[in-house]
């Protein structure tokens, strides 16, 4: 489904990535684990062309999108749900929910995925009229999947999903997750800070050091890795 080779990423004189190629399957999740400022979020970022690359190849379903204006990479059934949540704090639940089914040409349409989102996330439809920015952090990141979701995607990127959260809120953000992927057959590619609960969810999973992969595989391997469990695991 998505297949990127040798991609170089810098921030001015930067070279935040360097030469990194990984590849996800069609009903995969994947996960990537780094410390932070590893570049993570940074690869996330040139994948769904928030950031250019200086070379390297992305393709989504064996076109190449390098170069592709954000909005249309949506289109083609991509949606990244970044680090912050970056919910609309001045607008109701609703309306941001609706923005994120700009891409979606059938009122119907729009309409039985809205239900399909509430039916979800229960408290959102609570809060339906209620401005985002009242929400717990919790609720904002429920929000953010959601409206993620309105666009009917194939692949997801999740950046830091339970970032902030109590460990409550986490385990019911860890179970959406896998929700998405098993239910709606959603692709996903996650980056998060509890490596050891990613791991648990994952398929494969790629380790990036100061913007290399350093290491690779299945996800049950790269949990019992000494070095993993040593600089990621440990608590």
């Amino acid at each position: 489904m998505l297949i990127v080779r040798n991609l170089w990423v810098s921030y001015g004189d930067i070279k935040a990535i360097r030469d990194v190629s990984f590849e996800i399957r069609q009903g995969e999740i994947v996960t990537l684990i780094g410390s932070n400022g590893a570049g993570k979020s940074t690869i996330l970022k040139a994948v769904s062309q928030l950031h250019p690359s200086l070379s390297g190849l992305i393709e989504l379903n064996g076109h190449s999108i390098m170069g592709t204006p954000p909005h249309q990479v949506v289109e083609l059934g991509m949606a990244h749900v970044m680090e912050g949540r970056r919910v609309f704090p001045e607008m109701s639940v609703q309306e941001n929910l609706e923005l994120g089914a700009y891409t979606v040409s059938s009122s119907i349409q729009m309409k039985q995925t809205l239900m399909k989102v509430y039916e979800r996330f229960p408290r959102l439809l609570e809060r339906r009229k209620q401005l985002a920015g009242t929400l717990s952090g919790g609720e904002q990141q429920m929000l953010a999947i959601g409206r993620a979701l309105m666009s009917q995607p194939k692949l997801m990127l999740l950046d830091e999903p339970s970032m902030g959260l109590a460990p409550i809120l986490v385990d019911e953000i860890f179970a959406i997750i896998q929700e998405i992927n098993h239910k709606d057959g959603v692709t996903i590619l996650l980056v998060e800070q509890n490596a050891h609960r990613a791991l648990q969810i994952s398929n494969r999973a790629y380790v990036i050091e100061s913007g290399e992969i350093v290491l690779a595989g299945g996800a049950n391997d790269v949990a019992e890795n000494p070095k993993v469990i040593e600089a990621y695991l440990t608590t």
